[in-house]
């Protein structure tokens, strides 16, 4: 299992981040985290992917698990060794990189056995990069190159895949086919942590959900109750109409409206 217990973040020792975060993604599972821009979801990853040194920050309080072992501390390959692969916000691909030269820079921690194998999984999996596979990156549709993201994350067989806002910028219909693609890779074996502001997807694919805001864990259920909760439904599951950005002010609006009726 991996497990974020009571950890706080803080960049460049002054912005507390994450404040008591506790979130437990077990073993076989998919795990939605959402929550609005601002609530520290990145921060997340990067806390469990030992990035954040990069952006000036660092764990203050609380500790990092993979599977009864603490990972908070060590480096960034030291975690993809141990298990670990990540996707991040805004896809980050090599753009003047072909599809292979990038899905081979995933894997460069492996042996040149496994990276072999590892070609082959994920052109099976992703038939389009198999077509477009000596094709510059830069030059594919933006769901084409969210597809060799998570292609690159998984080449180097992680038993985690972590997913920051994969349906971020992409159509409506390669949104299905990114969901589709999530469930089949989890029942492959591998265990997902899905970061997303498009809840709609997100909980239609994941056993359980958090809800973030402010840095701090504001909702924890199964995703059957996340979505039968009113607030859920108001603020994240498309029946918002106007500015308000967190749960708060939809319970403060809900309040107001009955107060006026």
């Amino acid at each position: 299992m991996l497990a974020l217990e009571n950890l706080e973040v803080v960049y460049e020792d002054v912005i507390l981040v994450l404040k008591g975060v506790s979130i437990q993604v077990p073993e076989g599972s998919v795990v939605a985290l959402l929550g609005p821009n601002g609530a520290g979801k990145t921060t997340v990853l990067r806390a469990i992917t030992g990035l954040l040194d990069v952006h000036r920050g660092r764990i203050s309080k609380g500790r990092v698990m993979l599977d009864g072992e603490q990972i908070s501390g060590k480096t960034a390959p030291q975690i993809v060794q141990a298990g670990i692969g990540q996707t991040m916000e805004g896809r980050r691909i090599f753009r003047e990189f072909t599809v292979e030269e990038n899905l081979r820079a995933g894997g460069h921690t492996a042996a040149r056995s496994d990276v072999s194998a590892g070609l082959a999984r994920t052109y099976d999996m992703f038939p389009i990069l198999a077509e477009r596979r000596k094709a510059t990156a830069g030059y594919l549709s933006g769901g084409e190159q969210q597809m060799l993201a998570i292609g690159r994350a998984l080449m180097s067989g992680p038993k985690y895949l972590l997913l920051d806002e994969p349906s971020l910028g992409v159509a409506p219909k390669i949104v299905q086919q990114l969901r589709d693609l999530i469930a089949q890779i989890n029942a492959s074996g591998t265990t997902v942590l899905l970061v997303e502001q498009n809840a709609a997807m997100a909980l239609s694919v994941a056993t359980h959900g958090y809800v973030m805001e402010t840095g701090r864990i504001v909702m924890d259920k199964p995703v059957e109750e996340l979505r039968e909760d009113d607030d859920v439904k108001e603020f994240y599951l498309g029946l918002r109409g106007d500015e308000r950005t967190s749960l708060r002010d939809v319970k403060q609006y809900r309040r107001r409206k009955r107060w006026l009726s």
